[in-house]
C-alpha cells in the first residue's frame, strides 16, 4: 500500500511542480512519433495519471481482498480517466477564444465623465470605461463640455483620442 500512497502523492508534487515547470514534456517530446503524443504526454496529464494510479491503487488494496495486480490494473484504469479528463479539459481551456482583448470600437457607445473641460472644436480629456477599468482618453466635441458632465462617445478616430457628445436628460 505504500507504493500506492507514493504514487498518488508523487503525483500530486508534479502537478506542483506543473505550475512552474508547464510545457517542459511538451518541448522534450516535441514532434516525436510524428505528434503522436503531443498534449498526451504534458505535466498535467501525466500527474493527473500518476496520481489516481497511486490513490486508486491504494483504496482498491485497502478496502478488498484482491492483490496488488489488480489494484494496479484498476488504478490504471481510473489513471487514464484522469488523465483522459485533464487532456480534455486544458484542451477546451486552450481553445476557448471568448477572451478576445477589448478593442478601440468598443468604445462607440459607451459613456463616460469629463474630467478636464472639453472646448469646442478643443481637446479636453474624459473617464471611459474599457474591459471594466477605468481609462482617460483624449476628447473633442462639437459644443463645449464642462467637467463632470455625463457624455456618450459618438466615434473613435485614434486609439487615444474620442468624439463625444453630452447625454441629455
Amino acid at each position: 500500500m505504500g507504493l500506492f500512497l507514493g504514487l498518488g502523492m508523487g503525483g500530486l508534487v508534479l502537478l506542483a511542480a506543473s505550475l512552474v515547470f508547464d510545457g517542459v514534456l511538451e518541448g522534450l517530446f516535441d514532434g516525436a512519433l510524428g505528434g503522436l503524443f503531443d498534449g498526451w504526454l504534458s505535466l498535467p496529464v501525466v500527474a493527473g495519471f500518476v496520481s489516481m494510479l497511486g490513490f486508486t491503487g491504494a483504496i482498491v488494496l485497502g478496502s478488498t481482498g484482491l492483490g496488488p495486480g489488480a489494484a494496479a490494473a484498476a488504478g490504471a484504469v481510473a489513471g487514464a480517466a484522469a488523465g483522459w479528463a485533464t487532456y480534455r479539459f486544458s484542451r477546451s481551456l486552450l481553445l476557448d477564444g471568448s477572451g478576445g482583448a477589448p478593442r478601440q470600437l468598443d468604445l462607440v457607445g459607451s459613456a463616460g465623465r469629463v474630467i478636464t473641460p472639453v472646448p469646442a472644436g478643443g481637446y479636453g480629456e474624459v473617464l471611459l470605461s474599457l474591459g471594466g477599468q477605468p481609462v482617460k482618453y483624449a476628447a473633442t466635441a462639437d459644443a463645449p463640455l464642462e467637467r463632470g458632465a455625463e457624455v456618450w462617445v459618438t466615434a473613435a478616430p485614434s486609439a487615444t483620442s474620442v468624439t463625444v457628445r453630452a447625454v441629455d436628460r
